[in-house]
C-alpha cells in the first residue's frame, strides 16, 4: 500500500446465532474464544508493518459479526492492540457494532473509557414477532434499555439499524418501528431492505415455498415512508441507506463511498489503496490457522481497470446526497430521469431523488456507458 490509510476496519466474526437473512462471514460460538482471536489479531496487525507515528487513523470501526460479544475487557484489549500499531487522532471516530442485549451501563462505560465513542446498535425492529423470525437474540424492550445505558455511560453518538420490506405474513407495522426509533432520537439511523440470499435460513424457507418475499411495491412504499418520516424529524438522508442528524454522518462509511484508501483486518476484511482491492480468507478457523502458522491470510486481490474505476465512481457518487459531477453528456443521458422526478441536475452535479435511489443500479449502469468527467 503506497500510503498509510486513515481508516481501519476490524472484523470480529462471533455471533450467538446466525440471523435468518445473514450471509456474512460469522462464527457462531456459545463461548467466544477471546484470547485466541486477539492473539490472531495481534499477528495480523504486526504484518501491516507500519511505523506507529506514521500510521494515523481518522476512523476505526469494529464490525462483525457481533464485536460487543468480546465483552468490555475484550474490546478494550482490541483497542490497545490497534494503538500499538497506529495513532488514533484526537477526534478519531471509534465505532463498535453492538447488539442490544450486550449493552449495559457497566459495559458501555468501560467501552467509553477505552476509547469507543460511537455505537452502532443492531436493533432491526421493535416488533417481537419480526425479531423472532429474524433469529435475533434480543427483545424490543432491550433496544430502549440499551440506548439509555449507552447514554448513561457517556456514549451519545448512537446509530440504530432497522430492516424494512419484511414478509407480509409477519404483520410488522413499519410506521410504528419508525415512530419508535424517532422517539429514541439516535444521532444516526441505517435502513436496509431485506434481501433473501441463497444458503441462508430465509433462502431455504423461500426455496421450500414457506416464505413469500415482500413485493417490489412494498419495498418502495417502505423506503419512501421512511424517507418522509425521518427527514420530517430532522434527519439528513445523506446516503441511500443512511440518515443522520446534522454533523453526525458516519465518517467511516463515508470513506468507502468517497473511494479513499482504507485497511481491513480480520476474517473476510477488505483493504483498498485507491487502485487495488484485496480481501482476507472468510472462515474464522482458516484465518486463525494461517496466522498461527505464520502464513498469509489474503484470499485474493484485484487491480481495478480504468473502466472499473469509472463505473465505481458513478455508482458510489449516485449513492450519496451530494451526487455526481455532471458534464453535458451525463446531463443529456439523464434527461428522461430528471423529467420522471428520479434525478435533479443543479450546480454541475446530478443527484438522485428518493424515487431515483430505488432505481440506483439501473441508473448507474446507464450512466456508466457515458465517459466519466
Amino acid at each position: 500500500m503506497s500510503a498509510n490509510p486513515r481508516h481501519l476496519y476490524v472484523h470480529v466474526p462471533f455471533c450467538a446465532r446466525r440471523c435468518s437473512y445473514c450471509d456474512f462471514s460469522i462464527a457462531v460460538r456459545q463461548h467466544v474464544p477471546i484470547d485466541e482471536y486477539l492473539n490472531a489479531l495481534r499477528a495480523e496487525l504486526a504484518v501491516c508493518d507500519r511505523a506507529k507515528d506514521e500510521w494515523r487513523l481518522d476512523t476505526l470501526y469494529f464490525g462483525g459479526g457481533t464485536p460487543s460479544r468480546l465483552g468490555a475487557a475484550g474490546v478494550s484489549r482490541a483497542l490497545d492492540l490497534v494503538r500499538q500499531h497506529a495513532t488514533l487522532e484526537g477526534d478519531c471516530e471509534v465505532t463498535l457494532e453492538a447488539n442490544p442485549e450486550d449493552i449495559t451501563v457497566e459495559a458501555a462505560r468501560r467501552w467509553h473509557d477505552s476509547g469507543i465513542n460511537r455505537l452502532s446498535i443492531g436493533s432491526q425492529s421493535f416488533d417481537s414477532r419480526a425479531l423472532e423470525w429474524m433469529h435475533r437474540t434480543h427483545g424490543s424492550a432491550q433496544i430502549e434499555d440499551a440506548v439509555a445505558a449507552a447514554r448513561a455511560a457517556g456514549i451519545d453518538n448512537l446509530s440504530l439499524d432497522l430492516i424494512f420490506a419484511l414478509p407480509e405474513a409477519l404483520g410488522r407495522n413499519w410506521k410504528d418501528d419508525l415512530e419508535r426509533v424517532i422517539h429514541l432520537a439516535p444521532r444516526h439511523v441505517s435502513l436496509y431492505g431485506l434481501t433473501i440470499e441463497p444458503h441462508t435460513p430465509a433462502g431455504r424457507w423461500r426455496d421450500r415455498g414457506t416464505l413469500r418475499e415482500a413485493p417490489e411495491e412494498r419495498y418502495e412504499s417502505d423506503f419512501l415512508t421512511a424517507h418522509a418520516a425521518l427527514t420530517a424529524a430532522g434527519y439528513e438522508h445523506y446516503e441511500v441507506s443512511n440518515y443522520a442528524q446534522p454533523g453526525f454522518r458516519s465518517r467511516h462509511n463515508s470513506a468507502y463511498w468517497q473511494r479513499v484508501p482504507y485497511a481491513g483486518v480480520g476474517p473476510s476484511a477488505h483493504s483498498f489503496d485507491g487502485m487495488a482491492r484485496s480481501w482476507n480468507v472468510a472462515p474464522y478457523a482458516d484465518w486463525h490457522r494461517r496466522l498461527a502458522a505464520g502464513a498469509d491470510v489474503k484470499a485474493g486481490s484485484e487491480t481495478l481497470t480504468l473502466e472499473e474505476r469509472a463505473a465505481e465512481l458513478v455508482y458510489l457518487g449516485l449513492r450519496i446526497s451530494e451526487g455526481l459531477p455532471a458534464d453535458s453528456a451525463i446531463v443529456d443521458r439523464s434527461s428522461s430521469w430528471v423529467k420522471a422526478g428520479w434525478a435533479v441536475v443543479a450546480n454541475g452535479r446530478i443527484r438522485l431523488t428518493p424515487l431515483g435511489w430505488l432505481r440506483l443500479d439501473t441508473f448507474a449502469a446507464d450512466l456508466t456507458l457515458v465517459p466519466s468527467p
